[in-house]
């Protein structure tokens, strides 16, 4: 550990909670050294300068009963003063309604954010009080630190009146949220948020924290008393979602700027992770959290200015609203539904890989998906005019306009006949021809909760899954700030062979974040050479990588042929490097070997003996139906009674066909290798178990 800012060895800026996520999205270490540089336990002369200039600032508090609150204190500038570099003095006038004005007393801990909107800065100041008079207080600082720009709205501030006059306003206290109120709150662009960590070392972690929120209107979501709100990328202190974790309360402040109207809001807090299906929906979101209503003050034209608005922050127009997200969840929910696409574009990739780009038709959506998942497609077939379905890979990236698959055509060889599907996109689609497809769906994808860097490995037709991520990376830091390296390693057998070679050079040059690309060719052409054709000849082996892999911990991701797959997961085992960290795509029986514990709960039902006859209820479709060994897994009574459940693999492997278990217990016929909690179960290997007259399923 590194010692900055006064901060000893084995003193950390951060309490367990923050430390928590921070380690949940892999920057544990990265964050602890960068806290220990930004927060100082005095504050610096620029911060000093900064505070003495604000014509407001926004207080963080804790009442008796231990709930936060927000306020906003008003003053000429200078109301906020600094005698030395430890001591913050407040010459305001507190509203004899605001809560603010019960919790400053010596030694409680107070949160202090400056806010200048109009060019955007922000600094902070975790403290406590030691002493008050007639709402004027002085506090001694514990943390000063300062903040990102992003999501701030600009706006212009003028006085209507003195700050030191008596304010004349209507109070109203609720513990439901009136109309009013939250109308207010479904068009705010701002507001302002405080917590507590509720510990003992308030010296070291800050006690109070408070801190700015902002996006565009329509960012909050109102149902009832209960508020969900986007958590966007920002700096990864997670003071407040910290908080959130070891206290799960907190104090809200909403402002109508026009009217002068003040909102105080206190409740309790709940934290939607980043695969929740309203995050997943939400633009921008890397989580989200509820916040349900314990108390409200509504004071009318209370604040002594009004504000006129400049624009939006860059960062907040790249994200969405919930009217947007309720529309992409709905769409969510079709995803099992078959819809017609037609074929407007078709690019051979190379002598085996041609490239279909798929639009909806007229009054369709594009359904979203993310980077690394699948399409279900079905045909008829040109000789039978039977359907074919089969799975190929999206190659594209969740924000293009379309759904590209590239299709490798599958020829005989040996007794091996040709590819029936393969052969049929390749020989009778043409631009303008129509193709039926379910919504992408699918396990292999991006871990969206560690910001670790990231290796995409993939060979021949598996490199369909690298250039989707890597699409889905070089438009993620354009529209969200995206940052995590990125690491891309192809293997091919010619030069010729590598598939989106040209497009992986044009978004590398798009790219501002570290990001590298590494050919590997085992055969090259006879005028090919590395390192001026490509960058290594020979076959992928565990030399090569370790010569191309970062130096610091970094997700893998990995598709290619079987033996491709299983070689190189071993050599990467035999780097030192864990399982946990190793996504591979893992289709049909061909898959990979892991060399990792069998998951306990899967270990425990392999060892259930299967019931003779069970009554099967899928609580979702209001179906129920007799199971008998005759009629297969779990998934195929549901399949054989005119359910669509999700599936892929069908041999316990990716994960599609997990439901949550209801009742009962089961009994796996093969052990599943994706692993599940207690209440879950992989249907695709399930039976019902001895014992067990009735189970019942989330189907």
């Amino acid at each position: 550990m590194i010692e900055l800012a006064g901060w000893g060895k084995e003193t950390s800026p951060f309490h367990e909670g923050e430390q928590f996520i921070q380690e949940r999205c892999g920057l544990k270490e990265q964050q602890e050294a960068m806290g220990k540089m930004l927060m100082r336990p005095f504050m610096p002369d620029q911060h000093r300068d900064f505070f003495s200039q604000l014509p407001f600032s926004i207080i963080g508090s804790v009442d008796k009963q231990g709930q936060p609150w927000a306020s906003i204190i008003f003053g000429q500038p200078g109301f906020i003063s600094t005698p030395d570099e430890k001591t913050l003095q407040f010459d305001t006038q507190l509203f004899a309604d605001d809560p603010l004005i019960n919790n400053i007393a010596p030694d409680k801990p107070l949160s202090f954010l400056g806010i200048e909107p109009a060019s955007r800065r922000r600094n902070r100041v975790n403290m406590t009080a030691t002493s008050s008079y007639d709402g004027r207080f002085t506090a001694l600082v514990v943390h000063s630190f300062g903040n990102c720009p992003k999501y701030i709205q600009t706006r212009d501030f003028e006085f209507t009146r003195e700050p030191d006059a008596p304010s004349k306003y209507e109070k109203d206290t609720f513990s439901a949220l009136p109309s009013a109120v939250a109308n207010i709150i479904r068009t705010s662009d701002t507001f302002f948020v405080a917590s507590h960590n509720h510990q003992d070392d308030q010296n070291d972690t800050g006690g109070v924290d408070v801190n700015h929120r902002g996006g565009q209107p329509g960012f909050v979501n109102v149902e009832g008393n209960v508020l969900t709100i986007p958590d966007y990328s920002g700096n990864y202190l997670f003071n407040t979602l910290g908080n959130f974790i070891v206290n799960p309360k907190a104090g809200l402040l909403f402002i109508d700027f026009e009217s002068g109207d003040l909102i105080y809001l206190t409740g309790t807090t709940e934290i939607l992770w980043e695969d929740h299906p309203e995050v997943e929906a939400f633009q921008g979101a890397d989580r989200a959290w509820r916040f349900t209503l314990t108390q409200g003050i509504h004071l009318k034209q209370a604040a002594p200015m009004r504000t006129h608005f400049g624009s939006f922050a860059p960062t907040s127009l790249k994200t969405g609203n919930w009217q947007d997200a309720k529309k992409t969840m709905a769409l969510q929910a079709q995803r099992k539904e078959w819809f017609s696409y037609d074929v407007v574009n078709i690019v051979d990739e190379d002598e085996y890989i041609r490239s279909f780009y798929l639009k909806p038709q007229a009054n369709q959506s594009l359904l979203p998906f993310k980077a690394g998942q699948f399409l279900s497609i079905r045909l008829k077939n040109p000789s039978s005019g039977e359907l074919i379905e089969r799975t190929y890979t999206v190659s594209s990236s969740p924000s293009d306009p379309h759904y590209r698959i590239s299709v490798k055509r599958e020829d005989a060889y040996d007794n091996i006949p040709s590819g029936l599907a393969s052969n049929a996109l390749h020989n009778d689609l043409e631009i303008g021809s129509v193709i039926e497809a379910k919504g992408p769906s699918g396990q292999f994808v991006l871990d969206t909760k560690t910001q670790r860097p990231v290796v995409l490995i993939g060979a021949g037709v598996g490199i369909t899954p690298v250039i989707s991520m890597y699409r889905h990376f070089a438009n993620a830091v354009h529209r969200f700030g995206q940052s995590r390296s990125v690491t891309v390693i192809q293997a091919a057998k010619k030069t010729s062979n590598l598939v989106f070679k040209n497009e992986f050079d044009d978004l590398k040059r798009k790219i501002t974040y570290p990001t590298r690309y590494f050919s590997v060719i085992s055969q090259p052409e006879f005028n090919k050479q590395a390192p001026y054709d490509f960058d290594y000849q020979g076959r992928l082996n565990a030399d090569k990588l370790k010569a191309m892999l970062p130096d610091e911990l970094c997700e893998l991701y990995l598709c290619g042929p079987s033996e491709f797959m299983q070689s190189t997961y071993d050599n990467l085992i035999s780097l030192g490097i864990e399982d946990k960290y190793i996504h591979a795509e893992s289709f049909g029986p061909a898959s990979l070997k892991r060399q990792k514990k069998i998951d306990e709960v899967a270990l425990t039902r392999s060892k259930n003996k299967p019931a003779e006859q069970a009554l099967v209820g899928f609580s979702k479709s209001k179906v129920e139906q007799t199971w008998t060994p005759k009629e297969g897994s779990l998934l195929d009574l549901a399949e054989n009674h005119g359910l669509k459940p999700n599936y892929a693999c069908r041999n316990g492997l990716c994960g599609e066909c997990v439901v949550k278990l209801k009742q009962g217990d089961v009994a796996y016929k093969q052990v599943p290798t994706f692993e599940t909690s207690n209440d879950e179960i992989v249907t695709c290997c399930a039976l019902p178990a001895e014992g067990s007259d009735k189970i019942e399923i989330e189907l």
